[in-house]
């Protein structure tokens, strides 16, 4: 099931943008995919979907945009170091 949502944007945005109206469709869907991304509100999958994408081709985009694809907490990062690093001692 889809919901089609209308609102009205004065066609002078586009110009000054110099994009079509479907480019910018996209665009505005990817912006806000991401920024629900990066927010946790929406998992990877659901992102690319929101923003018309498959997953890979979305990661790609989050790529070329120099977007991280996993955005860790430093407290989790330094977490899975001690984890990692306690892991190597015990094999020595």
């Amino acid at each position: 099931m889809f919901t089609n949502i209308n609102f009205n944007i004065d066609n002078s945005v586009f110009l000054s943008l110099k994009v079509d109206k479907e480019c910018f469709v996209k665009d505005m869907l990817f912006s806000y995919a991401l920024t629900l991304y990066r927010d946790n509100k929406l998992s990877l999958g659901k992102a690319a979907e929101l923003a018309g994408y498959n997953r890979l081709d979305f990661i790609q985009r989050l790529n070329t945009e120099k977007e991280p694809i996993f955005d860790y907490d430093l407290e989790i990062v330094n977490d899975m170091v001690t984890d990692a690093q306690n892991t190597l001692g015990l094999m020595k």
